[in-house]
């Protein structure tokens, strides 16, 4: 068996206002498929990399709001978490993600998110 997938670390970097720890779960070959309102299923956001992947990150970590992982189950090489989010004005995010492991890392994420309107 692989290196385990660390959920604490998932969590400290999620609710930790910062984009860095939590990039550092992301394999350098990471995919991350973004499904909402303005990227449906038929034509998602897809990035490629952790550079690709940072940017996001980074910007997402700037905005004024908080992050809290809500749930997150692992089994074998997959694992899948909610994570809730709030803007300071109390505009609500939450996100679903399913996620393939390789090596302890994510290498391949698909990201479902809504917010308030």
């Amino acid at each position: 068996m692989g290196t385990p997938f660390n959920t604490e670390t998932l969590r400290r970097s999620i609710e930790g206002n910062t984009a860095a720890n939590l990039l550092s779960l992301y394999a350098n070959d990471a995919e991350l498929r973004v499904v909402d309102r303005n990227t449906q299923p038929s034509s998602p956001r897809v990035l490629h990399g952790r550079d690709e992947i940072g940017a996001l990150l980074e910007d997402v970590y700037s905005r004024d709001m908080t992050h809290k992982l809500e749930r997150c189950v692992v089994e074998g090489d997959t694992a899948a978490f909610s994570e809730s989010c709030r803007y300071s004005d109390g505009v609500r995010v939450l996100s679903e993600s399913m996620i393939t492991l390789r090596d302890g890392k994510i290498a391949e994420q698909i990201m479902i998110q809504a917010w308030d309107e």
